[in-house]
């Protein structure tokens, strides 16, 4: 009897425990927005913090005049590990009250990185649902996208997005569109 009211308290001490802490946690909730509100978000000054790999980076990312990227996390032989550094990184850059937009390659580690960023007090910190993919598939601008035409489509950019030998806008060439060009082929059969 001695030990089933003890197991019966340790239990009920962990549930009140458990709703205090979830309690406790519900003003730092993650707001995670589209990447339409992102964008709106970006264009009046927010700052877009890309939490994806350099490497990631590098092939793309979302178009935006203030823009960091500061991994949150490093792939190794091993697998993926957690930067230890990550929130020592952005809060050298960044100050806990600026409004951020926090995006990764489709959500998911931008959804741990901004919750991170919560709660180590920083405040108006939204998450990009969809990441990255969704803001390509949107077709919303992305910048660093022209190396990649020319190394995948074998054309310059500015004269070959899907009207080969015609001269055409840069601007218009979206990851969208270099995400449907197959290595090698270009969209027009040329």
């Amino acid at each position: 009897m001695g030990i089933s009211n003890l197991i019966v308290f340790r239990c009920g001490l962990f549930l009140v425990l458990l709703i205090f802490c979830s309690l406790a946690g519900s003003e730092s909730e993650v707001v995670t927005i589209d990447v339409h509100q992102a964008k709106n978000l970006v264009d009046s000054g927010y700052r877009y913090l890309d939490v994806r790999t350099l490497e990631e980076y590098k092939k793309g990312h979302v178009s935006a005049e203030k823009i960091i990227n500061i991994p949150y996390m490093f792939n190794t032989l091993e697998g993926r590990v957690k930067n230890p550094e990550f929130l020592k990184e952005v809060s050298s850059l960044c100050k806990e009250g600026d409004p951020l937009v926090v995006g990764c390659q489709t959500g998911v580690r931008s959804l741990y990185a901004t919750a991170d960023l919560l709660t180590i007090g920083f405040k108006n910190v939204s998450n990009m649902g969809g990441g990255y993919l969704a803001w390509v598939g949107n077709g919303l601008l992305a910048s660093g996208m022209e190396e990649k035409a020319e190394a995948n489509h074998g054309h310059r950019v500015d004269s070959c997005p899907f009207r080969c030998g015609r001269e055409a806008n840069k601007r218009v060439l979206t990851a969208a569109a270099l995400f449907n060009i197959k290595e090698g082929n270009c969209p027009s059969g040329v």
